[in-house]
């Protein structure tokens, strides 16, 4: 598999993202209050878009469902006695769409999740859940102390994509 041409940054984004599997999701209520919560994800390289799986009592849904704007910070792995100002991490700007069932963006996003989840399957079968994809509009990457610049959506279409 051949790498789309990035900066060299781009291509510490791209390992960062493939190499985490959990995100702190932020979201907004009802009242503007913002809420985060963990949760898994999957990269969709067909779609370019980051996958959630996720339950339709879950407090983010909810918020998802009324506001697609969301947030997701990916951070690198913490290690003893490192500096945590040093720590990669990456705040992404997105949009929230939840997929039709049986669509062809359902399949793919359920493809990819599975591809990275596959103990989850059975989940996938249960009514309340459904899959949310998250079309990334920009983001803000730290990629160590003093390493720091804004993504643009074009370049995080290629780093998320195939």
């Amino acid at each position: 598999m051949s790498l789309p041409r990035l900066p060299r940054l781009g291509h510490s984004l791209r390992e960062l993202l493939h190499a985490r599997r959990l995100g702190a999701l932020g979201t907004v209520d009802a009242h503007g209050g913002v809420f985060v919560s963990m949760v898994p994800y999957a990269i969709d390289t067909a779609s370019g878009r980051l996958v959630l799986h996720v339950s339709g009592l879950a407090a983010h849904t909810h918020h998802m469902q009324a506001n697609p704007q969301v947030s997701l910070l990916v951070t690198g792995a913490d290690a003893p006695g490192a500096p945590v100002h040093d720590l990669p991490r990456a705040t992404l700007q997105a949009l929230a769409d939840a997929p039709a069932p049986g669509s062809a963006a359902w399949a793919s996003a359920r493809a990819a999740y599975l591809g990275r989840f596959a103990d989850v399957a059975p989940m996938t079968e249960l009514p309340d859940f459904r899959f949310v994809t998250l079309q990334v509009t920009g983001a803000r990457q730290i990629a160590g102390f003093g390493s720091a610049r804004s993504v643009t959506a074009d370049e995080m279409a290629q780093v998320l994509g195939a």
